[in-house]
């Protein structure tokens, strides 16, 4: 993970009260459509995804179509589709076509379940909207050795022949990497994942480093968060919170309606059952939040 500069002392205990983020606007809608429900078991995933976890289950196209219903009525510019896996729900397809009816969307996905017929299929949802569709297709390594460790042994090649996939139906996804290694987030290691789409035939290679959330399974593998490591009012920018996605989003489950993708298996996360019940300023309380503002997280660009 890179280093940092804490905010803060960690060296005592912090005090003051904790921040307040303002929804400045609903622009982003994020759909946890796979729920916490993955082929997948990643030692990292801050939502402790695999094939046995109903902490959340897959939302319905029904739900779906409800929610961008009142999205539109508050300005909601774009979605974005997540899990556990989201083509593991059986509706995936559909909800894409719902949804590139009234704006973009994109899809995080472990590339697993790219065959070339269903990358096919999505081309031709894709050219048959006036909304974009993109895809980002996560890894952690460039190569079996680094990458299999922590998603799973043989992933590798699937996750590999998922992008080769989407190359082949016309689609450029996104790579998205955390710093699980070192060296992701270096000159040198974005090369080598850049050298692996090269040799797929992609010549204009797109990839995103994310840095990991200690929740979920990263903190059985990696430790959870220190005492420090938690936003205080001493800490506000002088710009405000506007950086932080909750600033501009929130997360709909089968179960309601989180602040954000991160903490959508802490109760504290939930807002509501509509996206109406939800615009009221979120209070930073979680560790994570630290994460986003230290590393200014973004998940949707």
């Amino acid at each position: 993970m890179t280093d940092v500069i804490p905010i803060g002392n960690p060296a005592r205990a912090r005090e003051g009260a904790t921040p307040k983020v303002d929804l400045r606007s609903l622009e982003t809608l994020w759909f946890q459509v796979g729920g916490t429900v993955c082929n997948l078991a990643c030692s990292h995933c801050f939502v402790s995804s695999s094939p046995t976890n109903r902490t959340h289950d897959f939302v319905t196209l029904e739900r779906v179509r409800e929610t961008l219903e009142e999205a539109a009525g508050l300005g909601v510019k774009e979605y974005y589709f997540t899990g556990g896996e989201p083509f593991l729900n059986p509706e995936m397809e559909a909800i894409l076509a719902a949804t590139l009816e009234v704006g973009p969307a994109t899809v995080l996905t472990n590339g697993l379940l790219l065959s070339p017929e269903r990358c096919r299929r999505l081309a031709s949802l894709a050219a048959g909207s006036h909304h974009s569709l993109d895809f980002r297709v996560s890894m952690d390594g460039w190569d079996a050795e680094s990458n299999d460790p922590i998603r799973g042994e043989g992933t590798f090649e699937k996750i590999v022949q998922g992008i080769s996939n989407l190359h082949d139906a016309g689609l450029n996804p996104v790579i998205t990497v955390t710093e699980v290694h070192g060296e992701s987030a270096s000159a040198a290691g974005k090369e080598r994942f850049f050298e692996l789409l090269r040799r797929l035939g992609i010549e204009k290679p797109r990839l995103k480093v994310l840095p990991l959330f200690r929740i979920g399974a990263e903190a059985e593998r990696a430790g959870a968060y220190e005492s420090w490591q938690r936003l205080r009012a001493g800490d506000t920018p002088e710009e405000g919170w506007d950086h932080l996605q909750c600033s501009s989003c929130r997360m709909v489950t089968d179960q309601g309606v989180w602040v954000c993708p991160i903490l959508v298996n802490e109760p504290s996360g939930k807002m509501g059952e509509r996206l109406a019940d939800t615009l009221d300023p979120f209070e930073l309380d979680h560790p994570a939040c630290w994460t986003c503002h230290v590393y200014g997280v973004s998940c949707k660009t």
